[in-house]
C-alpha cells in the first residue's frame, strides 16, 4: 500500500483530532498500526496532547523522627569476651588469634562455612533461626550428635503373617 497525498491528509487530521495509531489504521484501511506510527514519526507529527498526568507532589520536609532511647541496647548476643587489660610491655607484643567457639546456636547464614555443622535450630521465620555451627563429622553437614539424629538405620521390615495379611484384608472386604 502506497501513501497517497490524499491518505497522508487524512491520517494528519485524524491524528490531530487525537485518534489513535489503532483507530486511524481502521479507517485508512489496508494499513497496520505500526505503519501508521511509523509515518507519524517520519511525517514528524507530534503535536499531540499528552495524557493527562497526576498533579506533581508538593514537597513535602522529612518529619522528625523520635529520639532512641539512650543506653537501653540489648546486648549483642554473639559478642566475644572482652580481653583482659595487659600492662604495656605485653601490649605491644602481637596477640594470638582468638579461640573459635564452638557453641550450637552459634552459626547463621552468614558465618556459616564449609566444614561447619548446618543443623538448624530454631524456627526459620524467627530472627534467632541459627545454624549449630560445630566442625562437622567426616565430609557430612552435621557434627557427630546431629548426624546420629539425622542419619538413622533403616528399620527392618517384619514378615507377614498368613493371619496378619487375612486380618489387612477383611478392613477392605
Amino acid at each position: 500500500m502506497s501513501w497517497t497525498d490524499e491518505r497522508v491528509e487524512t491520517l494528519r487530521t485524524l491524528w490531530l483530532d487525537g485518534l489513535s495509531a489503532s483507530q486511524i489504521a481502521k479507517q485508512l484501511g489496508g494499513v497496520t498500526r505500526n505503519a501508521v506510527i511509523g509515518k507519524v514519526h517520519r511525517l514528524g507529527l507530534s503535536g499531540r496532547a499528552t495524557p493527562s498526568q497526576p498533579s506533581p507532589v508538593a514537597f513535602k520536609p522529612p518529619r522528625a523522627r523520635p529520639a532512641a532511647p539512650a543506653a537501653t541496647a540489648a546486648p549483642r548476643r554473639h559478642a566475644m569476651p572482652e580481653a583482659p587489660q595487659r600492662p604495656l610491655a605485653e601490649a605491644r607484643l602481637p596477640t594470638p588469634p582468638p579461640e573459635r567457639i564452638e557453641t550450637p546456636g552459634a552459626a547463621t547464614v552468614l558465618t556459616l562455612g564449609r566444614h561447619m555443622c548446618k543443623w538448624p535450630i530454631g524456627d526459620p521465620s524467627s530472627t534467632e533461626f541459627t545454624f549449630c555451627g560445630r566442625r562437622a563429622a567426616d565430609e557430612r553437614p552435621y557434627c557427630v550428635e546431629h548426624a546420629r539424629l539425622a542419619y538413622q538405620p533403616q528399620q527392618t521390615k517384619k514378615k507377614s503373617s498368613a493371619n496378619e495379611l487375612a486380618r489387612s484384608l477383611r478392613r477392605y472386604i
